[in-house]
C-alpha cells in the first residue's frame, strides 16, 4: 500500500447533548470559526481540520471518529481493501455544498473496533 493514499486528518466528529449550547461554546467561548450548521449538526474550522458536532443522546457516549483526507476515494478504498481492511459500505456521497463541492466518505474499523473514515472533497457543479 502506498503511503501517499492517506492524507492529513480532515475531520473529527464529537457527539454533544445540546447542539445549540455546543455551537455557542465552540464558536463564541472557544472562538472556533463556525462553517455551517443544519439540523442537529454543526461544523467548525480548527486550523484546517473540520470539527463535526452532532447531537445524539446525552453526548457522553462514543469516541470521536477520525476522518483521513484522500485525494481519490475510490483508489484509496481499493488499496485499503487490498490491505485487508473491511469497509462497512463503498464510498458514497454524504453532502453536496451550495458551491457544488461534494463530500464523499467510506467507513471502516481499526484493530480495536473503533470507527475511522476516509474523506474526499470533490469539485462539482454549483447548486442552482
Amino acid at each position: 500500500m502506498e503511503s501517499l493514499l492517506i492524507g492529513p486528518v480532515g475531520q473529527i466528529s464529537r457527539r454533544v447533548g445540546d447542539i445549540a449550547a455546543a455551537r455557542h461554546w465552540y464558536g463564541d467561548v472557544l472562538g472556533l470559526e463556525h462553517l455551517y450548521s443544519f439540523g442537529d449538526i454543526a461544523f467548525f474550522d480548527c486550523g484546517g481540520v473540520r470539527l463535526f458536532l452532532t447531537q445524539e443522546g446525552d453526548g457522553a457516549e462514543g469516541e470521536s471518529v477520525i476522518y483521513f483526507t484522500v485525494s481519490d476515494i475510490r483508489l484509496a478504498h481499493c488499496a485499503l481493501e487490498s490491505a485487508g481492511i473491511e469497509f462497512s459500505a463503498a464510498p458514497h456521497l454524504i453532502h453536496r455544498h451550495q458551491d457544488g463541492t461534494e463530500e464523499w466518505m467510506a467507513f471502516f474499523k481499526d484493530n480495536e473496533d473503533r470507527t475511522l473514515a476516509i474523506l474526499a472533497r470533490v469539485a462539482g457543479e454549483p447548486a442552482s
